[in-house]
């Protein structure tokens, strides 16, 4: 249960984040919660492995990177679903530092009730 509400509420950063910026494009709230499922396999599984990959240039940057692998998630998660589209990386990287505000927020709120 708790899988799927913040399977929610990461579906409604989603469209948040996307009338927030105008590189971003997103369908409605059903691509949003589909674009929010692909995010969380993308996490789950790319998102390790990019991490592995790139331990050394993480380590140089002081975890600065991270940022980087962020936006090639959210350029995956473009790729998947054909109702959501961004319009390059740079705007790829600011819905993600975005995405993960709104997100933070929802879960503070969440955490008091």
């Amino acid at each position: 249960m708790n899988f799927i509400v913040k399977l929610l509420l990461t579906g409604l950063a989603v469209i948040i984040t996307s009338y927030l910026l105008d590189g971003v494009y997103i369908e409605g709230y059903l691509a949003a919660i589909i674009v929010a499922a692909i995010l969380a396999v993308l996490n789950a599984v790319v998102r390790p492995l990019l991490i592995i990959l790139t331990i050394p240039i993480t380590v140089f940057t002081l975890g600065i990177f991270l940022l980087v692998i962020n936006a090639m998630i959210i350029l995956m998660a473009d790729y998947i679903m054909p109702g959501f589209e961004v319009d390059g990386f740079w705007w790829a990287l600011l819905f993600s530092i975005i995405l993960a505000i709104i997100n933070s927020i929802f879960e503070s709120f969440a955490r008091k009730n």
